[in-house]
């Protein structure tokens, strides 16, 4: 039953997955994801059903279009297999509760977030605002966050990115954080409390530093701009800490309380 159940779970993935890369792609022009049906950007050409399959149609097509032969971008086989093993990751976690319908939601906003903002530099309202929406109303149906939890990771996500913001703007003389990440840290206290919130703030910081760091030795966009989008970094904590933020917060305070 359990690999009936991980196989579906794996196709439902996938899908969802060639869905974000659609959503990828659309949400920051402001276009509908729903219509009109996917076409090639490069020739126009309409992409059949066949030539839209996630990660079996790009290795038949060798990451070409059928058409007009322009390249592929990886991005699309990538996106939809994290968001397959991601979703099966969380389902061996959690079950099939409303913590894995929590979790996965919340797991596809973050490749979301990731993707578009590392290429954009945007983190959508559209996101961000029915995202903590939903994450609090979902604290009524999970084991955890509380809804007393919730609504404190909610405050204290805003609280410490808007400080994070304010600080950083008086030390380099410049917007160091913008508004979508205040939202998205809002968002990310609502789906996972307080604590785990705070464990997003520092793994983020500390994905920063460490990438942004080398970024600038290699990037010279980067180097050019003094610039990196923040929605990846606090994307790949929010990750970590929906799998392993109440064991890493447990092993802190058992090592130093």
């Amino acid at each position: 039953m359990d690999t009936i159940i991980i196989a579906l779970i794996s196709l439902i993935g996938l899908s969802l997955g060639s869905f974000l890369n659609v959503c990828i792609y659309r949400i920051p022009h402001r276009k509908s994801v729903l219509y009109p049906p996917s076409s090639c950007p490069k020739c126009g050409t309409k992409i059949r059903f066949y030539d839209n399959m996630p990660i079996l149609s790009y290795i038949v097509l060798m990451g070409k279009c059928r058409t007009c032969k322009a390249k592929i971008s990886m991005q699309y086989p990538l996106v939809e297999f994290i968001t397959a093993a991601l979703l099966v990751i969380a389902y061996l976690r959690f079950g099939l509760t409303w913590d894995f319908a929590a979790r996965s939601i919340l797991i596809l906003v973050m490749i979301l977030t990731f993707f578009i903002d590392l290429k954009h530099r945007i983190i959508p309202d559209v996101l961000t605002l029915p995202g903590i929406i939903l994450g609090f109303l979902f604290s009524f149906l999970v084991d955890s966050p509380s809804v007393l939890n919730s609504a404190l990771g909610a405050i204290a996500g805003g609280a410490i990115f808007y400080l994070a913001a304010v600080l950083g703007e008086i030390l380099f003389k410049k917007e160091s954080m913008g508004g979508g990440d205040i939202k998205l840290a809002v968002l990310l206290g609502a789906f996972l409390g307080w604590t785990n919130v705070i464990l997003v703030f520092f793994l983020s910081a500390l994905f920063g530093a460490l990438i942004g760091g080398a970024a600038l030795f290699f990037s010279k966009q980067v180097k050019d701009t003094r610039t990196i989008p923040f929605g990846p970094f606090l994307a790949l904590g929010a990750i970590i800490a929906v799998f392993l933020g109440d064991s890493i917060i447990s092993a802190y305070m058992r090592t130093f309380f």
